[in-house]
């Protein structure tokens, strides 16, 4: 309908108002629709120039004596609509004629009631500034330039302006009218820099006191040019809202990807001003990312290029997040390899250094404090952010700053992938749609590879994928055996970031709640193996190491013994080693099993590498917390107990054989003896001939299986009680302690050290309550043996052991209690017989006792 009245009205001589007002609304009805297709052309359907004639036409015919009429308004309005359809022609279509009659209506057109509305000046401007912009002639830009200085000042001298917060080309116009008053052109200049003055005057009446740039009212007052040019650049600062700064930024950038138009030299330095001094808040980052991404290619002059990279620099440092999103945005989509966005990002040291800052913190989203809020959608994910830091990896440009970041960047890549590996991110899952290319997984573990490769590791990353360890890395059941193995690898590969990494897992481990704290050990406990790392290590390091030995999580305390056992092997690290002796032997006692044989095992190798010169007291303290643990009713428990004792007699010298160690050695000696007979199948004494010890069929041995058990009484208990006769000088015992049977050694026992009589009884009575049956038999028996070698005054000490013997008639085990019985039957049988009248006044007994 609209095409058909337009050829209609086209056709027609004189056309009512109406008709008028019904042609210029179809020509904005087609303009819109044209606008509105993808390749739409108004030549299509109307040449553009014979409709802009008609235009012109029409409001030539008005009268001029009324000023505002509905089809001027209407007509400036369709020129708005006409100048934005994609034409091959230029939108600068009319003629000198024309521009006069415009310049002679502006003021009344942009009038609303008695103040300018600033929506209708915005609408011309739009008409106006191409012919500014886009015209190749001096004289229509110098026109266009004089009939917007005009509006201008004309508008300036009124205090209330309407609409004034609709007005959204601020900072258009001021780029687009700073750039001219750059022009080479001296009319074209002068005529900008009189639109820029009054431009000003209209915005500081309006935002501000007008003094505050200190602007006169007459144009007497004009600024020079170059004092104009620094007032833009305070007013640039200082007087513009975010978006408004980056339109005027955005004006010089599309001058430099048009030589042919404009002076691009004179662009870039407008933009080069505006660099000079610290940039404000800049809004509109995305728009600006995306404009020099796709153009950055069609901008060749050299400084230009300078230019444009330093602007996504300074934004890439202020606003890393919306920079670097943006520029996924679009790689994303299709558009990889414009240009190359991250070459230029990685082409300034400095802001290197903060964009790999920034993206570091935003790989460690899992520590955060109670009570923080969880990242907006807009923000950089974890996943975004590793693949940022990849990008950056890959330009060659920085290799020495990556060497700076390399400790902090490795570890918290591997954070990141013990994380999701291990527990998991749903968040990663909803973000896995903004990449096709790779789960967070691989994106991770490829960075971490980048990240090895860019620092020189490139042998170190093929050493680990021989060894398997980048699948093991991101198996969930294996995970820690990958973690493990990448760290083993430095260690062999003596990487020369070792020790950075070690001290900055010290640091982090301060934190007591670190998510990754189990990784941080497996790999801290590798990277010690290291010579040159352990000898980084102070106490101040090893307090820090030892409070973890508190945390209830068995895996990192297993952890910290291993880092105690390389603090022995390393032979040089007694200090360090010797504010964890306290925490190792506590570990012992731990009511975790699993802990315990842990410690069992670091402890058998601790006894292997201490020396006694350097770690007396240390072997002493467990010698004497060995005793109880002889008796636990684990069996390899118990068995590594009498390992870890063996190993440690092996070490001890006569020189050395003093209080307190010589005292808990003979404490042990009839436990060792004993334990010939453990009923364990492993620790079983292998019999001899000749083993009963008493006439009484009563107080024979309990009959055994004579194949079970020589491999503690041959390889540990007896080997222990050999070194235990060396090193007490028992030469003759010696012999006997390696050949015989339990109960010959014990008769050799009491024969030769008799005086020890009543200690051994002691040692018997403590092996009352063994939990095997074989061991307490044995103990009673051995305990009644001895009560009859005591004399009278030493019969007056055993007390004790006559309580514990009627203890004992109660034992589950019916051989135990039928020997403590027939013991306490001997025994008043022998009391009996000490009953006798004194022969003297030095001569005391004891009163006859009841034993039944």
């Amino acid at each position: 309908e609209a095409c058909e009245f337009i050829q209609e009205f086209l056709e027609e001589g004189q056309p009512s108002e109406s008709e008028k007002l019904k042609f210029l609304r179809a020509v904005e009805t087609l303009s819109a629709t044209v606008q509105a297709q993808a390749n739409g052309n108004m030549n299509d359907y109307f040449p553009k120039t014979i409709l802009a004639k008609k235009i012109e036409v029409l409001i030539l015919e008005e009268s001029t004596e009324v000023l505002v009429s509905s089809v001027h308004q209407r007509a400036m309005l369709c020129i708005v609509a006409l100048s934005g359809c994609r034409s091959t022609y230029a939108p600068c279509f009319l003629t000198c004629q024309t521009v006069q009659a415009l310049d002679d209506m502006l003021q009344a057109l942009v009038m609303e009631d008695m103040d300018p509305d600033m929506s209708l000046l915005q609408n011309f401007l739009e008409i106006i500034l191409p012919w500014l912009t886009l015209s190749e002639k001096v004289h229509q830009q110098v026109r266009a330039l004089g009939t917007i200085s005009r509006m201008l000042r004309f508008i300036c001298n009124f205090p209330r302006l309407s609409h004034m917060m609709e007005f959204s080309m601020t900072g258009k116009m001021m780029g687009i009218l700073g750039l001219s008053c750059m022009n080479a052109n001296h009319e074209i200049s002068v005529e900008a820099s009189e639109a820029l003055h009054y431009f000003f005057k209209i915005l500081v009446l309006h935002r501000r006191d007008q003094t505050t740039l200190g602007f006169g009212h007459s144009q007497s007052g004009m600024l020079t040019l170059q004092r104009q040019l620094l007032f833009s650049l305070q007013f640039f600062r200082k007087y513009l809202t975010p978006e408004e700064r980056a339109d005027v930024i955005m004006v010089p950038m599309e001058a430099m990807t048009n030589a042919s138009r404009h002076d691009v030299c004179a662009a870039s330095k407008m933009l080069k001003m505006i660099l000079k001094h610290p940039m404000p808040e800049i809004g509109k980052v995305p728009e600006i990312t995306q404009y020099i991404y796709h153009n950055m290619n069609r901008i060749t002059e050299t400084t230009a290029q300078e230019t444009i990279k330093k602007i996504l620099y300074l934004l890439a440092q202020t606003y890393t997040e919306e920079v670097i999103l943006t520029l996924f945005n679009m790689e994303d989509g299709s558009q990889r390899g414009v240009c190359k966005p991250w070459e230029i990002l990685a082409s300034f040291p400095k802001g290197y250094e903060v964009i790999m800052e920034f993206l570091l913190q935003k790989l460690t989203p899992y520590q955060k404090l109670k009570g923080q809020e969880p990242s907006h959608s807009t923000e950089i994910s974890p996943l975004i952010a590793t693949r940022a830091i990849q990008e950056l990896l890959l330009e060659p440009s920085r290799r020495t700053e990556v060497q700076t970041f390399f400790p902090s960047l490795c570890m918290a890549l591997l954070f990141q992938i013990s994380f999701l590996v291990v527990e998991g991110d749903t968040d990663f899952q909803e973000q896995q749609h903004a990449t096709e290319r790779m789960d967070p997984v691989s994106s991770s573990v490829e960075a971490l590879k980048t990240l090895m490769r860019s620092t020189g590791y490139g042998d170190y990353v093929s050493y680990i994928q021989k060894l398997g360890g980048w699948e093991l890395l991101t198996s969930p059941e294996r995970h820690y055996e990958g973690v493990t193995l990448l760290a083993r690898a430095m260690v062999i590969k003596n990487c020369w970031h070792n020790r950075p990494i070690f001290s900055f897992l010290i640091r982090i481990l301060q934190e007591r709640d670190h998510k990754n704290r189990l990784t941080a050990f497996m790999f801290l406990t590798e990277l010690l193996r290291c010579p040159d790392v352990a000898a980084t290590v102070d106490e101040v390091t090893v307090h820090i190491l030892a409070n973890w030995f508190q945390c209830e999580e068995p895996a990192i305390v297993k952890l910290l013994l291993r880092v105690a056992e390389t603090f022995a092997k390393h032979g040089n690290m007694v200090q360090q080693f010797r504010i964890l002796e306290p925490y190792v032997l506590g570990c012992c006692y731990s009511l975790d099993d699993d802990i315990v044989m842990e410690t069992f095992t670091v402890l058998k190798c601790l006894v292997e590498h201490l020396t006694w010169k350097h770690s007396s007291s240390f072997l002493t303290q467990l010698t004497f917390m060995l005793g109880p643990l002889f008796e636990e009713e684990s069996e390899h428990l118990r068995l590594m107990a009498f390992e870890i004792y063996g190993a440690l007699l092996a070490k001890v010298k006569r020189t050395v054989l003093v209080f307190p160690l010589k005292h808990q050695v003979l404490n042990l000696i009839v436990l060792l003896v004993l334990h010939l007979e453990d009923a364990n199948v492993n620790v079983a004494q292998v019999r001899g001939p000749g083993h009963g010890a008493w006439a009484s069929p009563w107080f024979s041995p309990h009959p055994r299986n004579s194949s079970r058990g020589a491999f503690l009484s041959l390889q540990i208990c007896r080997p222990a009680l050999c070194h235990t006769a060396t090193i007490l000088g028992w030469s003759r015992l010696k012999e006997i302690f390696a050949e015989k049977d339990v109960w010959t050694i014990l008769r050799a026992l009491l024969k030769q050290e008799g005086n020890r009589a009543l200690w051994f009884l002691k040692q018997c009575l403590a092996l009352f309550k063994s939990p095997q049956a074989p061991i307490r038999q044995t103990a009673v028996r051995f305990a009644g043996q001895i009560i009859q070698t005591l004399d009278a005054e030493e019969a007056n000490e055993i007390e004790e052991v006559y309580t514990a013997l009627k203890y004992m008639r109660e034992d589950p085990d019916s051989m135990v209690s039928c020997l403590a019985a027939q013991t306490l039957y001997i025994l008043e049988a022998k009391e009996k017989l000490l009953v006798n009248p004194p022969t003297s006044c030095f001569c005391s007994r004891r009163p006859g006792k009841t034993y039944s």
